[in-house]
């Protein structure tokens, strides 16, 4: 956590200060160290200035304090020694008016204590000084705001697209320019991007991890919601996500920069909200509903519990060739209002309330049923698929199951369904086949799209299609043909 006597601004390097020609500031003793910051710049004439300071400072004196006899005796040691006690960072010293030049015995003081002594000219005022504090201040602040808003700008970007978690990861990571690690509730990695750690380091921020994780149970101790720690040159921090799932985010750099606990903050809210259940009911009311359903309760007994009465099933694969995994599918159905989701090989199935309309989805590909009660959730689940195939094939990023009534309304299902059968005889053998003739009805006869839908070679298309036309024995140019076949596959199930 930030020192509360530590100024909200940047510090200032030493050595930025001593880069001004303007103040030609010359540092004459004290170490050399590219990375000694001041926090602020403060003039004092006491000869104890220990009870004003606050640590960081760049303390200036034009030595009036300075007894005629200092340097036979340990004023200047019992000095330096006390600035160096109160946290000063370094010690300016003016040669006019009083002194024309900077005391030997101040000089020897400030290397025995290692405290930075500068030089300041005469032609130098200390408000010129402190007025450069201030200037490169501001600078640093504006250069980290800048970096802060560039940070959340991409991380917001990053939460938005089809693998949230760990493109946000990387988007960290990349900021911070070490590693960032998703560990999830038993303490594993769920996820990780950036540079590799030393087992060191990759332990401790382990460690760090399991301190900020929530402990249940009664008469539990709270935990902190943040901590750091440095280990072999790394820093390290750790932020528990608000989702009440235990998860963690961790961070390790090789510089502590401004802004990094900014950035870091934003990426856990992201983080927090990606993980999230995003609870169309309480997780009480889900369970109950799990367990009335496995003991043999009716769906329409149960979806009160769920929080509505009409319902619509989504089926989304992502854009991505890869697989989406449990937390980009949970991210989907937090992105269209619910968290009954399941990961069903390359597709995601969504059962959302039917008054939260799905959109389209940045990533993803998506078929939508139409509304259902309860007792036709099994019917809207084949709605969703079909609606999905024709999005797939037609490359459209949302497509929704027409509800329209057709010709199959008007004949008996059991007679339409016999007539199926034997239409469809020949080529049942192979279900290959009648779902190749399926699609490429359904496509308008369109030899590439029907390969993008069925992920085969169009050529594969072309063949199973002739194929279909030998064993039915009939000519597939004719519109009357393909009514009729397209009439027989959906009764048959196979649209």
């Amino acid at each position: 956590m930030p020192d509360p006597a530590v100024p909200p601004t940047p510090p200032v390097p030493l050595a930025a200060l001593l880069a001004r020609e303007d103040l030609a500031l010359r540092q004459i003793a004290g170490p050399t160290d590219p990375d000694l910051v001041i926090h602020w710049a403060h003039t004092s004439e006491m000869a104890d200035p220990y009870p004003y300071l606050l640590g960081g400072e760049l303390l200036l004196t034009a030595g009036v304090h300075i007894p005629e006899a200092a340097g036979s005796g340990t004023y200047f040691e019992d000095y330096v020694s006390r600035i160096v006690a109160a946290g000063g960072a370094a010690l300016g010293f003016g040669v006019a008016p009083v002194h024309d030049m900077v005391p030997r015995a101040l000089v020897a003081a400030c290397e025995a204590y290692e405290l930075p002594l500068v030089e300041v000219p005469p032609q130098t005022t200390f408000s010129g000084v402190a007025r450069a504090v201030w200037q490169l201040m501001a600078q640093a602040r504006h250069a980290e705001l800048r970096r802060v808003t560039e940070a959340q700008q991409s991380l917001a970007a990053a939460a938005s697209r089809q693998d949230p978690v760990p493109s946000v990861l990387r988007q960290l990571a990349q900021r911070v320019g070490g590693r960032a690690v998703l560990y999830g509730t038993d303490g594993a990695e769920v996820a990780v991007a950036g540079r590799e750690l030393g087992p060191g380091a990759s332990g401790a921020l382990a460690e760090l991890a399991a301190i900020v994780r929530p402990v249940e149970g009664p008469g539990a101790t709270p935990a902190p919601s943040s901590a750091t720690d440095t280990v072999d040159g790394t820093h390290l921090a750790a932020y528990a996500l608000g989702t009440g799932q235990r998860f963690v985010l961790g961070v390790a750099a090789p510089r502590r920069e401004p802004g990094d606990h900014t950035i870091a903050s934003v990426a856990a809210v992201l983080l927090s909200l990606l993980t999230d259940e995003h609870q169309s009911g309480t997780g009480a009311a889900r369970s109950s509903a799990l367990v009335r359903l496995l003991l043999g309760a009716a769906p329409e007994d149960v979806a009160h519990l769920l929080g509505g009465k009409r319902w619509v099933v989504v089926h989304a694969c992502p854009d991505d060739p890869a697989a989406p995994d449990a937390v980009a599918a949970s991210a989907l159905g937090a992105a269209l209002g619910s968290a009954l989701v399941d990961v069903d090989g390359e597709v995601v199935r969504v059962l959302v309330p039917a008054e939260r309309e799905p959109a389209p989805q940045s990533g993803w590909t998506c078929g939508v049923s139409s509304a259902v009660g309860p007792q036709e959730w099994a019917t809207a689940d084949m709605q969703a698929a079909r609606a999905l195939a024709r999005a797939r094939a037609t490359r459209t990023p949302l497509v929704r199951h027409s509800e329209r009534l057709g010709l199959a309304g008007l004949i008996p299902p059991a007679e339409a369904e016999a007539h199926a059968r034997t239409l469809l005889a020949p080529i049942a053998t192979n279900p290959a086949l009648p779902e190749t003739l399926r699609t490429w009805l359904s496509l308008h006869g369109s030899w590439d799209r029907t390969a993008v839908a069925l992920s085969v070679h169009r050529n594969t298309v072309r063949q199973r299609v002739a194929r279909c036309a030998a064993l039915l024995d009939v000519d597939l140019d004719d519109p009357d043909v393909r009514m009729e076949l397209w009439f027989a596959l959906r009764q048959l199930g196979h649209e």
